[in-house]
């Protein structure tokens, strides 16, 4: 039983969400994986470790609780939004790995471009180097440990430091694809979102995925021009290609 696709559009945000959750929760082994491919109006998503000191002035733009992972995100007119609904345990892989095979599909979209998506270790999602999108050097990948609170006492054991939480080195970096996914019965929804040519000041008004100062670019930023639509073809493709079950 192969993927298929369904392009949706421009798709208003709640009944989307809502016919995910639908859909996930009627599945029987026997009900197909399919990738929606779609294009939302100007929307705040929040994920559940999502903190509301983390939305700024969202203005006349609807702030909608989910229950996907991560922080605060946009989604809005010129991004390309892909809903896996996919049932993992068909394919033959882990959730850690799901996540690993939606950023590889990214990253083979954006070379086809010749631009180079990067991960940073600790942050899920895509990046690029603003000043060399088309550099294939590695990022440094030494993500920078934060403080202790006044008053935090050391770690008590060996090992402990290593718990220690780290802040991603974003220098240099725009983040061009943000991923939230869910997973309930071994199946998966919500997803990932490439941003193709979009009106870019709604993340100026938030802390993008929970990162104060992390910049958001699209292609038509770095010097990509390439229609809605044409993406989110070449997205879907890779997107099979890269979620189908393993052999």
């Amino acid at each position: 039983m192969g993927i298929t696709i369904e392009q949706l559009g421009r798709a208003a945000y709640a009944p989307t969400y809502a016919a995910m959750q639908a859909y996930t929760a009627a599945r029987t082994e026997a009900s197909p994986d399919v990738i929606w491919l779609c294009e939302h109006d100007a929307v705040y998503t929040q994920g559940l470790a999502g903190k509301s000191d983390h939305v700024g002035n969202p203005g006349a733009i609807a702030v909608v609780a989910t229950n996907r992972g991560g922080q605060v995100t946009y989604h809005g007119p010129g991004q390309v939004v892909a809903y896996p609904l996919i049932d993992l345990k068909r394919a033959g892989y882990f959730i850690k790995e799901y996540v690993y095979r939606i950023e590889e599909a990214v990253i083979r979209t954006l070379a086809h471009f010749n631009v180079t998506g990067h991960r940073v270790e600790g942050a899920p999602g895509i990046y690029v180097r603003l000043e060399d999108p088309g550099s294939h050097a590695l990022l440094p990948q030494r993500p920078q440990r934060k403080p202790p609170a006044p008053g935090t006492p050391p770690p008590a054991a060996a090992g402990a430091e290593s718990q220690v939480k780290v802040t991603p080195d974003f220098a240099g970096l725009g983040k061009i694809a943000a991923l939230g996914i869910k997973v309930s019965r071994n199946c998966t929804y919500h997803g990932v979102a490439l941003n193709v040519a979009m009106d870019l000041e709604p993340y100026a008004r938030i802390n993008p995925c929970g990162y104060a100062g992390l910049r958001s670019v699209d292609l038509s930023t770095i010097g990509v021009h390439a229609s809605w639509q044409d993406v989110a073809d070449l997205f879907g493709q890779k997107l099979v290609a890269y979620l189908a079950p393993r052999n």
